[in-house]
């Protein structure tokens, strides 16, 4: 198994129909329980435990998932309300590097987290059909529409609760 993609790495199955849409909502409603299930019980020195050789701590992974919701929350916003807005990407590994991520206690970002899925989800179940269709460009990767990205950031909550479950199992936690 590649340690990098427990579930394997981000497909497209789409378009979605309604089913498929309110399914991948529930997903992303069911992240942060499912983020804060993963690290329960453990200790300072497993959150500072790297997934995997050369990967981030669970500590690193558990702060990186509201890093990247929040961008893509922004995201869903600017593709509602503007022309196909240019959005402005972030470099991950270096914001997994910052102080506030490798020393901000983990139950800071599990409530952000909780809080910011509350509302982005009241925004999901808003969106039309049409409003999925809606896109932002990236610069690296062209026009990205928000049907796309929506099953890419339930997957992503997905993949790193995976690396956290992945390491508890192998280390026996």
């Amino acid at each position: 198994m590649d340690l990098r993609y427990p579930i394997g790495p981000f497909k497209f199955e789409g378009p979605l129909n309604e089913n498929q849409r309110k399914k991948i909502i529930d997903e992303i409603e069911e992240a942060p329980f499912k983020l804060r299930e993963a690290v329960k019980g453990l200790s300072e020195e497993q959150l500072n435990t790297p997934y995997r050789p050369e990967g981030w701590t669970v500590k690193q992974v558990v702060h990186h998932v509201p890093d990247s919701h929040l961008n893509a929350y922004i995201r869903y916003k600017l593709a509602l309300t503007e022309n196909q807005p240019t959005i402005k990407p972030y470099e991950q590994a270096l914001w997994a590097e910052l102080y506030d991520t490798k020393n901000t206690p983990v139950e800071i970002s599990l409530t952000l987290l909780e809080m910011l899925h509350k509302r982005w989800v009241i925004l999901l179940r808003s969106m039309t059909e049409n409003d999925f269709k809606k896109t932002f460009n990236h610069p690296e990767q062209g026009l990205v529409n928000l049907e796309r990205t929506l099953s890419l950031y339930a997957w992503h909550g997905k993949h790193h609760v995976a690396h956290i479950n992945s390491l508890r199992e192998k280390m026996g936690w």
